[in-house]
């Protein structure tokens, strides 16, 4: 990066957290009492950031596919931050499943309660795919779409992590339809930092995996679909995958 890059990435980032809380705060007359003041307040954070993205720092925000509006299970790669607001500002009434440690977060954390999201324990595997099964059933009076990062956590481009049982256990709870979700946003945006890339950040919403498989064989096609697609998208934003293991 050259020292201008620098500079204006930092600016970026600098002014990033402070519009969080001003405009968390504009909305939080109408979202403590809506879960639609709620989203709306999301949603306009993060097209905030999507416009200061691409006009200081070069990253361009791009949605491909076809963003499902029912009740379904999207299980989407996680790469940084950006993704997060990505995906949930292309869905209506998206909610995450995260871990518990978010809900402390000043703002997000807020935010998180009031839309439903669903918070976990990931430092105990099976009491928290339990208790990630019960909250989902019980915050069923809202359809939507519940979103669960099939790895865990962010993973830097190019590194192949596990794929976590969590996600197949939902698959067979809910018996639903799961969209994948193929990402290369971490190629302009990595998970920690201020450093920022110029290119076009993309998001993809793949065809469908219906309910009906059984957990082995529904991981395996979730797995293949969404890293054969996120390689193909780092590739297109000039990055080869190494394909190492975390």
């Amino acid at each position: 990066m050259t020292p201008l890059q620098r500079f204006r990435a930092l600016l970026f980032s600098v002014q990033m957290y402070p519009m969080m809380f001003i405009i968390g705060l504009m909305f939080a007359p109408w979202a403590i009492f809506s879960k639609k003041g709620a989203r709306t307040c999301c949603k306009t954070y993060s097209r905030w950031i999507f416009w200061t993205a691409r006009w200081m720092v070069g990253i361009r925000c791009e949605v491909r596919g076809t963003p499902p509006e029912g009740e379904v299970l999207i299980a989407a790669k996680h790469q940084s931050f950006l993704d997060i607001m990505m995906i949930f500002t292309a869905l209506p009434t998206a909610k995450f499943i995260m871990k518990k440690e978010i809900l402390r977060t000043p703002v997000i954390g807020q935010y998180a309660k009031l839309l439903d999201c669903v918070a976990v324990d990931r430092g105990k595997r099976g009491a928290a795919i339990e208790k990630m099964v019960r909250d989902v059933d019980a915050g069923r009076q809202e359809a939507g779409q519940l979103i669960i990062y099939a790895q865990g956590t962010r993973v830097k481009p190019g590194v192949k992590a596990d794929y976590k049982v969590g996600t197949g256990v939902l698959y067979e709870q809910l018996q639903q339809t799961c969209v994948p979700v193929a990402t290369n946003v971490g190629v302009m945006w990595p998970r920690k930092g201020i450093t920022r890339h110029p290119g076009v950040a993309v998001v993809e919403f793949l065809d469908p995996i219906e309910p009906g498989m059984n957990r082995k064989e529904f991981m395996k096609t979730l797995e293949q679909r969404v890293e054969e697609r996120s390689d193909e998208l780092m590739r297109e934003a000039g990055f080869e995958p190494n394909g190492l293991h975390q």
